[in-house]
Parts: C-alpha cells; sequence; structure tokens
C-alpha cells in the first residue's frame, strides 16, 4: 500500500513539475499598432490574431530601449542595460561576464537554440562566449526539433528580419493587395503619398514575418508538442521611421506581445499590466523551474500569464538609451532616462545640446541624422523640410530637444506636444522625475554622476558609412 501511494506520489509529482516547451518569436522593428489584433486596419497578421485568440494580449508591452541589441540584451539578462556597460549600446561587445538565460536552461536539461536574429548586431565571440546570448545557431526550427532528445523541454528562440528596413521593397504592398490609401499615418509623419506607400512596403513584409512564424506552429502541430509549448510573439522595438527606432517614443518602444499558453493562460484574455521586455528572462527561468537571480531587475510574469495575485506593481516601465548608431562627431551617445505609465510619458534627456537624431552631417555611420534610419519618408521630410506642412513634423523628429519632456496620453497619445514647461503638470513631472531618479539610484546608474560619460569612450563595431568607403575606393 505504501509503496502504491509513493508510486502515485511521484508520478503526480512528475506530471506537475514537468516543465513546458518555450517558442519565442520575436520580430525584428515592429510596431505594437500594426498587427490585426492590435486595431491595425489593412494588415493581415493571422497567426499573432491567432496566438491573441487563443492566449493573451498585451496591451502595454513595452521595450527597454529602442534599439535592437540593447532590448535583446535585457531579454538574455533580465537587466536593465545600464548595469551591463558597452552592451548598453548597439554595435557592442557582449562580456562574457553576464549570465544569460539560456546556460541556465541548458544547465538544467533543456535544449536550447535559436534561427535568425538572435543577440546582434554585436560583438559576443571576441569576449569569452563562444555561442550567441541566444543559444546554438540552427539552420531552422525543425533542425532545432530533430536535433532534440525524446521528451526533452526545449527553448527556442525564432528570431525574424521581415519588418527590417532593408526588406521594405517598393511596391511590395500593393504587390500583396494593401491599398496604401488605407493605411493609418501617424500624426509625426507627412500624409503624403510616398509616405503612405511606404508604410504599406512595410506592412507587406509584417504579412511575411507572421506567415513564417506560421511555418513555425505548424511544426510544433506536427510534432505534437503545440500544446505543452508556452509561445511568445513579439517584436523587440518599434519601426524605422521618424520618431520610431532609436527614440523613446511609443513608436519606438511599445511592441505587440500575445502568449498562448493552453490551460494555463485563458483563451482570448487582454491585459492592461506593463510589462518590459526585460522580464523576459526572469518568466523563462520561472517557467523552467529556476529561480530568478538576484541582479536580474526584470520580474517574471507567469503571475500575470496564469491569473494570479502579483506582488509585483505594473503600472509603469522604464526606457532608456544610449549610443545607437555612431552618429555624433566624437563618438558621444545620446543618453535619454525615462518612464511610461498609462496617463503619461516622461522623458530627462540628458545631454540637450548633442543632436537626437543625429548630427546634421554624415559623422561616421549611417548618414546625416543616422539615428533615423535611411527610409524613404526620412529622405521626403529632409527634401522638403522648409515647407509648412513638413516643417513642424520635421523639427519634433529631428531636431533638438529640451532637457524634459512630458506628454500627456489621455489628449496627446502621439506625444506631439511635450508640456514639461506648463505648470499645471508640475506636480506630475516631479513625481514622475522621481520615480526615475529613485530607479536609477536602486539600479546603481553611471549616469547618476552627471559628468559621466562612459559610453562615449566604448568601441562602436559596426561598419562605416557606405558613403565614408566609397569615398576611399
Amino acid at each position: 500500500m505504501f509503496r502504491s501511494l509513493l508510486f502515485l506520489t511521484l508520478v503526480s509529482f512528475s506530471l506537475q513539475a514537468a516543465p513546458p516547451n518555450v517558442l519565442l518569436l520575436i520580430a525584428d522593428n515592429w510596431s505594437y499598432a500594426h498587427a490585426g489584433a492590435n486595431g491595425d486596419p489593412v494588415v493581415r497578421t493571422p497567426v499573432f490574431d491567432r496566438m491573441a485568440r487563443e492566449g493573451m494580449r498585451f496591451t502595454h508591452a513595452f521595450c527597454p530601449v529602442p534599439s535592437c541589441s540593447p532590448t535583446r540584451l535585457c531579454i538574455v539578462t533580465g537587466r536593465a542595460a545600464h548595469q551591463l556597460e558597452d552592451a548598453a549600446s548597439l554595435w557592442s561587445k557582449f562580456p562574457a561576464k553576464f549570465r544569460v538565460f539560456g546556460d541556465a536552461l541548458s544547465e538544467s536539461g533543456y535544449h536550447v537554440g535559436f534561427n535568425g536574429k538572435g543577440w546582434a548586431p554585436g560583438n559576443y565571440k571576441d569576449h569569452g562566449r563562444e555561442l550567441n546570448p541566444a543559444g546554438a545557431e540552427f539552420a531552422g526550427f525543425t533542425d532545432f526539433l530533430m536535433a532534440r532528445k525524446k521528451a526533452q523541454p526545449f527553448f527556442f528562440w525564432h528570431g525574424s528580419t521581415h519588418t527590417a528596413l532593408n526588406k521594405w521593397q517598393a511596391g511590395g504592398g500593393k504587390a500583396r493587395g494593401i491599398d496604401p490609401a488605407k493605411v493609418r499615418v501617424p500624426k509625426c509623419l507627412p500624409d503624403v503619398p510616398e509616405v503612405r506607400e511606404e508604410i504599406a512596403d512595410y506592412l507587406a513584409q509584417a504579412e511575411l514575418m507572421d506567415a513564417a512564424f506560421g511555418e513555425a506552429i505548424a511544426a510544433l502541430e506536427k510534432s505534437g508538442d503545440l500544446d505543452n509549448t508556452v509561445i511568445i510573439y513579439t517584436s523587440d522595438n518599434g519601426w524605422q521611421m521618424p520618431h520610431g527606432l532609436a527614440h523613446c517614443y511609443d513608436d519606438g518602444t511599445h511592441v505587440p506581445l500575445a502568449v498562448r499558453w493552453p490551460g494555463k493562460v485563458k483563451a482570448g484574455s487582454v491585459s492592461h499590466d506593463f510589462i518590459s521586455l526585460t522580464d523576459f528572462a526572469p518568466t523563462f527561468l520561472e517557467l523552467a523551474g529556476l529561480k530568478a537571480w538576484p541582479e536580474m531587475t526584470g520580474r517574471s510574469f507567469v503571475d500575470v500569464l496564469t491569473g494570479k495575485t502579483s506582488a509585483v506593481q505594473r503600472d509603469h516601465v522604464f526606457i532608456e538609451r544610449e549610443r545607437h548608431a555612431n552618429v555624433r562627431k566624437g563618438d558621444l551617445s545620446y543618453p535619454v532616462r525615462g518612464i511610461r505609465t498609462a496617463d503619461f510619458l516622461y522623458l530627462r534627456n540628458q545631454r540637450p545640446e548633442r543632436w537626437p537624431a543625429g548630427d546634421p552631417e554624415l559623422y561616421f555611420a549611417v548618414g546625416p541624422y543616422g539615428d533615423i534610419d535611411g527610409s524613404r519618408t526620412k529622405a521626403y521630410m529632409i527634401e522638403h523640410a522648409q515647407e509648412p506642412a513638413v516643417q513642424a513634423l520635421f523639427e519634433l523628429s529631428f531636431g533638438k530637444r529640451p532637457a524634459e519632456e512630458l506628454y500627456d496620453l489621455k489628449t496627446d497619445p502621439e506625444q506631439l506636444v511635450n508640456l514639461a514647461a506648463d505648470p499645471r503638470l508640475k506636480p506630475v513631472k516631479t513625481m514622475l522625475g522621481a520615480k526615475v531618479d529613485d530607479w536609477m539610484r536602486d539600479t546603481n546608474d553611471p549616469r547618476l554622476d552627471a559628468a559621466s560619460n562612459v559610453w562615449d569612450t566604448y568601441p562602436y563595431f559596426g561598419s562605416k558609412a557606405k558613403e565614408l568607403r566609397q569615398t576611399k575606393q
């Protein structure tokens, strides 16, 4: 009798303790607004929409840094970017001393790997790591599944670059039946045919990305692993338009997020809790039955997924940035620290004398105003900068900014009117500024020293601008 009870207890414990598989579907430069389930009127994202319909959709998911490799750094470490030296900037090195969740999952028995864009862009190979911080690289998800042992739990990072600017093909939107006349043009951009057509081309790539991720879902269904897999579908930061990538407004930081976990996550649920992508690492550890590390600033949101009462206050996220591309004379960074709540966005520009979009003249990388990537929309705005219909929009994205910015999201959801100098909002600004100060102190931010310019000194591993290379040929 005792042996029977012991056997049943062990079987029950084994079934309860069996960790789920995890599939991370992560886009490159895809904004919150551009998914069907999030309300886009023209883009077709049936796979994301299915994950939202069969799982939980998040309305307040944000990247911690509006830049690719720094956000991916925060994902793998669960730490604030400014705690991680060089790696808080784009095209940095990745010091091996910073531990990553994938290594811990591997040590606990998980089969871990990635395909596409993992931690990138940057240099990890020359700084003590043999594997990409996202794991071992595989040719594809099917190859990864074939390489795992029988019944072995897995974590797979599936990184798409479909929505990266260099993939936006002129005419691609029309070819997929996307009518430029029906796309939504943000108020920060000129509403002209050229811009509408480029948005349509970008949305076409979002559709192709969604289809590619659908192939991974189909592979899970074929292998029989779908219902024991937590699927997280998200993006690393916003799109590569002015006011987007590299800038701390919602166009650069607000990202789609849907999570499917049958039997644990209520189908069709919507969460308004604030989630930072920094929260991913401790979440992945908890899913695997492991504890978060003391140095992590992110907090697991398994409790949110499973409908449990959370001890974590999820009514805000912190946002920051350092050097994006090397686009200022002297390799200068553009440091920002800020906080996003449901009602306000507060940003502190710590070097307001510098150009937030990069120097107007080409310095080293990308081109003029190089922290705005070279879209056709950017070219149009530069060419028409002095025209009355474009002038204010040009200044909004390309001009210098004051030391503080404050946006009332109830009246100005697209963050066009800076109210930092409005005396009526002084108490709000003071309160939000104090929260940023506390966060910086709690996380030992080097920027607490107002004179520190340490990120100006770190090496940049990105290539020189094409114009410079051609000059030397």
